[in-house]
């Protein structure tokens, strides 16, 4: 069963400054939203898709709504100035749902959110975040540059998972993905390793709080080179990134969404409207030897031509 405690606890302080009937009212709806959660558990739902909704509901409540009537949150949802329409789609998702729990009915709001291309960030900017983080930070931010998994994906992992010896790591999915076992690069397999392992995950804690101190040190990264572009990076951010590359290198779009997990293909189509890479630069390198050669590989270069006994690789810069 997923943590409520930071649930109950925002509606408790919430309830603390407020009118005997206020706090009366924060006491039923915190007992629904606990309530809720459990019944989506029984339902199966993920628990990602739990904790978000029963969030969204928490803050409703804290700005205003009745859960028990569909015009108050109704009219909550629509004030939330500060809300994109994405997120104002989701709370209404999030209530409809709390509404079947309930045997409820309403007449939902209709929030479209206008679908835009992702952001790509150059590699630079990646690896330059990355070596600007801490090691943990800069562990999971390698490990989603590398695999293109989802956030919630990557901080499930076990250390049964990662297979350190032939370099592979096994990925549990979410959201109805297929599940995969992915390739790591050697200084991926180092960066995992250096982590402490006292405990059956590889990485610990609350994937909420380890977010807010990424965006930290995202913001210091971005202070120091001067760059704000770094600033627009998200974990999902290094999922889009990895697909363009994938679909860039091998004009595969089966292979792209065999990487990602996806079972329909519409999903990954996306990919291949994302960037325009005529005219763009590379990095280039050289290899006398096979050590040499798998390095590169390893590390994103891509295998051009032989020209006097040497091999040429290239790199999108």
């Amino acid at each position: 069963m997923i943590n409520l405690a930071e649930v109950e606890s925002r509606i408790q302080e919430k309830a603390a400054g407020a009118t005997t009937t206020q706090a009366s009212e924060l006491s039923i709806s915190k007992s629904k939203i606990i309530e809720f959660a459990w019944w989506m558990k029984k339902e199966g739902f993920a628990e990602a898709t739990i904790t978000r909704r029963a969030r969204i509901l928490t803050t409703l409540t804290r700005r205003g709504a009745d859960l028990l009537d569909p015009e108050s949150v109704k009219g909550t949802i629509a004030k939330q100035q500060t809300w994109n329409l994405k997120t104002k789609e989701i709370a209404v998702e999030a209530y409809a749902c709390f509404l079947k729990m309930v045997g409820g009915k309403w007449d939902p709001p209709i929030y479209k959110p206008v679908r835009k291309l992702p952001f790509i960030p150059t590699e630079q900017e990646i690896d330059s975040l990355i070596a600007g983080c801490n090691r943990k930070t800069s562990a999971f931010l390698q490990l989603l540059k590398e695999t293109g998994m989802r956030c919630g994906e990557a901080w499930m992992l076990k250390l049964i998972d990662v297979d350190f010896e032939n370099r592979l790591v096994k990925v549990t999915p979410e959201k109805c993905g297929d599940p995969r076992a992915l390739k790591m690069s050697s200084k991926l397999v180092a960066m995992l390793n250096a982590l402490p392992k006292t405990q059956p995950e590889v990485f610990k804690g609350s994937l909420r709080h380890f977010a807010r101190s990424f965006r930290r040190q995202r913001l210091k990264v971005a202070n120091k080179l001067q760059n704000q572009r770094i600033l627009q990076i998200t974990f999902h951010t290094f999922r889009h990134w990895k697909a363009t590359m994938e679909y860039a290198h091998t004009k595969d779009i089966l292979h792209v969404m065999k990487l990602l997990g996806h079972r329909s293909i519409q999903n990954t189509l996306l990919y291949t409207q994302l960037v325009n890479f005529e005219g763009d630069e590379f990095h280039s390198a050289t290899a006398k030897s096979v050590e040499e050669a798998q390095k590169l590989v390893e590390v994103g270069f891509e295998y051009v031509c032989d020209f006097n006994e040497v091999k040429l690789f290239r790199k999108r810069k």
